[in-house]
């Protein structure tokens, strides 16, 4: 079985303001989208960037087999929401986009105002097979793509860049905890016996603070000395699969010719023992046809095939 995640990518059916153009153009990225997913085959795929659901229904009705959608309730200001795309059936445990207590609203602009709630929902559905059971949640951190007043991408001077800087890392660091939060009430204080996995497009990479608010207890991360030494931590612990990537793979995005992981998988102690391999993009597939993006408007990719994402996911073995 393969969990897996990935940002689609402004997927908006075509004519409004944000998606395609015209349908040649939103056709071409449809069938972009299924060829990789028919090669994934994966059975969970939560997916971030679903600015119109009808799209996600178009996309799913591309797909060999039965495929079910599942999505947040909570969208953004430009309408994009996360969700599911399964192949399984599932249920939805909880939809949220609030901050939890006792965290206090953050700052989002020069003007003062402040938010406690997330920019997008934080979705957690149980997947059932006949062999076993878990809880999987898709979320999507606040961009590092800064925006500015008046729907500008580029600051007036370095001090409003460096502000807009903060208040969006002030942001993603309370959604951050808000999915740390969740986690810990489907963990029920012990991940060896619960099976949980946090999928979503952080929009940091495995070493940010902001990543690091995941993960739970420090120690016994893959690849260290302690990882095989079980210890109290466990039942709490969160684990990024960042390191069963094969190097070559290591990255979900390019960013002015930077490779970078964004996207992540993240499992508790009980489906981690069940994790055989990792990887991004389609197995087999070259991540590096990725295209190299920059810091302006997404409104310059509106009639890009495809993704600029590539899937990060895991195959486990119950």
């Amino acid at each position: 079985m393969i969990i897996g995640t990935w940002n689609l990518e402004n997927l908006y059916r075509p004519g409004g303001k944000f998606g395609p153009r015209d349908k040649t153009a939103y056709e071409a990225k449809l069938a972009s989208l299924a060829a990789t997913i028919t090669e994934l085959r994966p059975s969970v795929l939560g997916v971030q960037e679903v600015g119109d659901p009808a799209a996600l229904e178009d996309l799913a009705g591309l797909l060999d087999g039965t495929w079910h959608v599942t999505l947040s309730r909570h969208a953004d200001d430009r309408g994009i929401r996360v969700g599911f795309l399964t192949s399984l059936p599932v249920s939805v445990v909880t939809d949220e986009d609030g901050f939890p207590e006792p965290l206090h609203p953050v700052q989002t602009d020069d003007t003062g105002r402040t938010t406690a709630r997330t920019g997008r929902g934080i979705l957690a559905v149980t997947v059932s097979t006949r062999a076993f059971f878990f809880d999987v949640v898709v979320c999507h951190l606040k961009s590092k793509l800064l925006s500015y007043p008046g729907g500008r991408f580029q600051p007036r001077d370095e001090g409003e860049r460096a502000r807009f800087g903060a208040y969006a890392l002030y942001r993603r660091a309370a959604e951050a905890t808000a999915v740390r939060a969740l986690a810990d009430r489907l963990l029920w204080g012990d991940g060896r016996e619960h099976r949980v996995a946090v999928l979503g497009d952080l929009n940091d990479e495995v070493g940010a603070a902001t990543t690091q608010i995941l993960l739970g207890p420090p120690g016994s991360e893959i690849g260290t000395p302690g990882f095989d030494r079980p210890d109290k931590g466990d039942a709490t612990r969160l684990w990024d699969v960042a390191p069963l990537i094969p190097p070559e793979q290591r990255f979900s995005r390019i960013h002015a010719g930077r490779r970078e992981l964004i996207d992540h998988v993240l499992v508790s102690r009980g489906l981690l023992d069940q994790v055989r391999t990792a990887g991004t993009g389609a197995p087999g597939a070259a991540a590096a046809a990725l295209p190299s993006v920059a810091d302006e408007d997404p409104a310059v990719r509106r009639d890009a095939a495809g993704s600029d994402h590539a899937p990060v996911w895991i195959r486990i073995q119950p």
